[in-house]
């Protein structure tokens, strides 16, 4: 493993905030998200930061620990793998990402991830826009600020001009590339983020091999923004961990995902939102946008491979990429009923999955999240109403607990 940053060897006094653990059963519709499981008059007992027991009321028996009949329905916590928490939605994201003090991007981050946890999501993929994200993840594990868990990638690395040059880290040559790598481990990055492509294929195969290869040595996987078949298959080919968007493949991109195990996090979000006019114009969207996403939404041709892809076992996870045009951190409900209705996720369950056990395993934490069981970390949500039947229901988060403490 590579060297801790150096705010992980403070003597932490008394944190900020510290709300405490508690023992504590909920009782109502559990979606366990362990397959297909449903236990209709369920309850989750959580005593410290872990699950004690799940199971049906029926055999809950006397307990010491204070009981709430939630008349709702309760499911692990919801990951968000692709999230850009120090955007706010707004149209010129170069705008702010160039003009943004340190500061300012800091309380953006702070909003941002309250808006997470009142969405439910306990855990985000954040994908970078600057290296506040150092600070957010330092502030969260320290008690400052309460927030969901951060995977970080601190500054995502481009080629010298490249796709979002101007939010992003640039380098040049195979040594830069190497060195840019280091400058995210050293501040304590969980993951290196590359963009593969714009209109253009980017990166040299010196440059693009050396990233990749800097990040896996040391013990870090990698993701890379790819949306058209070429770049898919060559960052693949290459060796990263998973795709970011995706977008039209071949037959033969989509049997290299398949042999390599190569997941795509698919952000339907920003056409979708951008698509609704009385959304989009609040975020100064401009009206041949506007027009642009209505097209998209409405001709699922555009998705056929992606949607081919997923029916030939690639695994595809939830993300909004939110903090891009008119997505809000508190999106959710519209990205997974838009997987379901183009055939990404099989059915309801399939797209709350895709937030919670699929998006576990993508993250190498399915052993301690992703699922409602026994001995795993007390990551729950209770929503009113049922969302298996309508996704909507995920608009009424009424709890939020991560690691066994009630955050909202």
């Amino acid at each position: 493993m590579p060297e801790q940053p150096a705010w992980r060897f403070q003597k932490l006094i008394k944190p900020l905030y510290d709300p405490p653990p508690q023992h504590i059963v909920l009782k109502g519709r559990v979606l366990t998200c362990v397959g297909d499981t449903v236990i209709e008059d369920g309850f989750v007992e959580i005593d410290g930061d872990e699950i004690k027991a799940v199971g049906s009321a029926s055999d809950l028996g006397e307990t010491s620990a204070d009981l709430i009949d939630t008349g709702g329905t309760l499911l692990p916590g919801l990951f968000n793998s692709h999230a850009h928490l120090g955007w706010d939605g707004i149209h010129d994201l170069a705008q702010q990402s160039i003009f943004d003090s340190p500061e300012i991007a800091a309380y953006k981050y702070a909003g941002n991830m309250l808006s997470s946890l009142r969405a439910g999501v306990t855990t985000v993929r954040d994908l970078g826009v600057n290296a506040t994200n150092f600070a957010a993840k330092q502030a969260v594990e320290q008690g400052i600020f309460p927030g969901p868990r951060l995977l970080i990638t601190g500054e995502s690395i481009v080629q010298t001009g490249g796709h979002t040059y101007w939010t992003c880290r640039e380098a040049s040559g195979a040594d830069e590339m190497r060195r840019a790598v280091r400058d995210q481990v050293r501040g304590g990055a969980d993951l290196i983020k590359i963009m593969g492509c714009h209109d253009t294929l980017e990166f040299t195969d010196a440059e693009l091999e050396a990233v990749i290869d800097e990040a896996h040595r040391n013990g870090l996987p990698t993701t890379a923004h790819a949306t058209f078949d070429a770049c898919i298959n060559r960052v693949v080919r290459f060796g990263i961990d998973c795709v970011e968007h995706g977008g039209q493949m071949s037959a033969e991109t989509i049997q290299l995902l398949l042999d390599r195990g190569i997941p795509i996090v698919t952000t339907m979000a920003p056409i979708v939102m951008q698509a609704q006019p009385e959304v989009a114009r609040k975020y100064n969207i401009p009206e041949w946008k506007i027009a642009e996403r209505q097209r998209a939404v409405a001709d699922p041709s555009r998705y056929d491979s992606l949607v081919a892809a997923a029916q030939a076992g690639v695994p595809i996870v939830f993300g909004t990429d939110a903090g891009s045009p008119a997505v809000g951190h508190d999106i959710v409900a519209p990205e997974l009923k838009f997987m379901v209705k183009l055939g990404l996720v099989p059915d309801n369950y399939g797209a709350l999955r895709s937030a919670t056990s699929v998006a576990a395993w993508l993250n190498k934490l399915d052993d301690k999240l992703g699922t409602l069981e026994t001995g795993k970390l007390a990551d729950v949500i209770v929503v009113a109403g049922n969302p298996l039947e309508d996704l909507d229901a995920l608009e009424g988060v009424r709890m939020t607990f991560k690691a066994g403490r009630c955050l909202v």
